[in-house]
């Protein structure tokens, strides 16, 4: 069975409380959705917000779908308006698009209060509106806004308002759960029962589904539709949207695909964790990592006693093959790791540890040791690497020998005003001793940038090395100030990320060990050898 896919990232997920999307922007994320291989790409609403506008006119010239249909996002007709003297729904034809979505009201409280017309004038705004743009040439959907609650308040009326459109020429009308408060059960109840007395659901009178997350159930909503007969489905990537957001429309099509066996993505999707991530960048929101299918703990296992079982059979602890999605399994390093927990983590970094039960042994004690210290290995592969390197080879890389650190802050200017930093790191390198101090915006900017300046004069290569994530837990609350710090960051050379985790009695100590780990693992990672 085939689905329509429609993605409503570009207009309703950029709705979101935060995010400011680009026309570059709104193009790339256009393209990578096209590559997913959703059916319909809705683009915004020219003529009421003029970035949307100049969006659809560089999309004619600059974006070639291989996929996907662009769709233009816009409202019924005004009150007392013919549809074709309608400058809202003229910019709808201008803007070229193929297929041209409209909202209208199906819930007659908002037709009386929020539209202030009559119930027949709006069912005429419906009817109107879609018969002008089909004969324009123009493929027309409807989304029933608030069509649950206003079906939940008068059945007859929102019924009225689906058959409107489908009797107009509508090839798909959407049921929107505008508010986001359905739960599963009850639009089941009613799809079924608008099926029955529409007639719809079939390749002519196509009905969609659009679900907020606001009760936690946009997904199963979703599905609950499809269940009752719903064959178009609506949500945006990584359920971006205002409020709680929409419903995540890759976790949508994995169920649809996976757990039901239905055809959904005209392209692939085993790209759809790498997709989901590279909107993430372009959006500039940090993916979520647990999120569904494409989260990086999706498949990530913790546990000793799963590991153990995952070394015989991965399935007996996953729902689903992860590459299926693009993604992969994974095991987390922790005081709770077993000896199968460590052989499958060293496996996945390249390590065979198959038949040494002594490393496996002597890495596991190691690692339940430092995590009752404070340490965690869960986001810090390479930290743990370099454990596991020290290990096996008895030492970890000898790139450098530190011999001090220092960092200060000072306030400087009328009332200290200003603030800044400054440190001083002394270390050897290269046969030389090398002093070098860094000045940033904190302690620890000052930190990096004083080992970075001290590590130039001998690998080079470090200067492609960015801090990108810091983050700091205080361990032991009791303690006030003197409490034991935790600090994880990541790293990047511009193509692969790492993470390492450093453990002190304060930020600085911490984060020095961090960011060293960071630079050996970097350069190790390089195929360089200590100098």
């Amino acid at each position: 069975m085939n689905f329509q896919i429609y993605d409503t990232t570009l207009r309703d997920g950029a709705q979101q409380e935060g995010m400011n999307l680009s026309i570059a922007d709104k193009l790339a994320i256009a393209a990578l959705l096209d590559e997913l291989g959703v059916g319909f790409i809705e683009g915004g609403w020219p003529g009421a917000v003029p970035k949307d506008t100049d969006f659809f006119a560089l999309a004619r010239r600059e974006l070639n779908f291989r996929n996907a249909q662009l769709a233009a996002f816009g409202a019924t007709r005004k009150a007392g308006v013919r549809a074709d003297a309608d400058p809202q729904v003229r910019a709808l034809l201008d803007s070229e698009a193929p297929v041209v979505t409209l909202v209208a009201k199906s819930d007659i409280r908002h037709v009386e209060r929020a539209l202030k017309t009559t119930p027949d004038e709006n069912l005429a705004m419906i009817r109107d509106t879609v018969d002008f743009l089909r004969s324009e040439g123009r493929r027309v959907m409807i989304d029933a806004e608030h069509f649950f609650d206003g079906y939940r308040f008068d059945s007859s009326y929102a019924t009225a308002a689906v058959e409107t459109a489908f009797s107009a020429g509508a090839e798909a009308v959407i049921l929107c759960d505008t508010n986001g408060g359905m739960l599963p059960h009850w639009v089941t109840e009613i799809v079924s029962e608008l099926r029955e007395a529409t007639g719809a659901g079939d390749e002519e009178r196509i009905l969609g589904m659009h679900a907020h997350n606001d009760t936690g159930c946009a997904v199963a909503n979703t599905l609950a539709a499809v269940t009752a007969g719903v064959r178009q489905v609506q949500g945006t990537v990584n359920g971006y949207g205002e409020r709680t957001g929409n419903a995540d429309l890759i976790a949508v099509v994995a169920n649809l695909e996976i757990k039901f066996g239905y055809e959904t993505l005209g392209g692939g999707l085993s790209d759809a964790t790498r997709i989901a991530h590279q909107i993430s960048e372009v959006t500039n929101i940090a993916p979520y990592g647990r999120q569904p299918y494409v989260g990086a703990s999706a498949f990530a296992h913790k546990a000793g006693l799963h590991a153990s079982a995952i070394k015989v059979d991965p399935d007996l602890y996953q729902h689903t093959d992860p590459t299926l999605v693009g993604n992969d399994m994974r095991m987390l390093v922790s005081e709770m790791a077993g000896r199968a927990s460590i052989e499958l983590k060293g496996r996945e970094l390249g390590f065979d540890l198959a038949g040494r039960s002594d490393v496996l042994t002597a890495v596991t004690n190691r690692v339940k040791e430092a995590e009752s210290k404070g340490y965690t290995y869960d986001a810090a592969d390479a930290s743990f690497e370099l454990l596991l390197v020290e290990e096996l080879e008895g030492t970890r890389p000898k790139y450098f020998a530190v011999e001090s650190w220092r960092a200060i802050v000072e306030r400087v200017g009328p009332r200290g005003t200003q603030a800044g930093a400054e440190a001083t790191v002394k270390l050897v390198a290269g046969g030389e001793r090398i002093v070098a101090v860094g000045e940033g915006n904190g302690p620890v900017n000052a930190l990096d940038h004083a080992l970075r300046d001290a590590l130039m004069k001998v690998y080079p290569e470090i200067d492609d090395f960015e801090l990108i994530d810091f983050k700091v837990r205080i361990l032991e609350h009791t303690h006030g100030t003197d409490a034991i710090t935790r600090v994880l960051i990541e790293m990047t050379d511009g193509v692969d990320i790492w993470s390492t985790v450093g453990v002190g009695p304060n930020i600085l100590e911490a984060s020095w060990e961090a960011l060293t780990d960071a630079a050996i693992y970097g350069l190790r990672r390089r195929g360089i050898d200590p100098r």
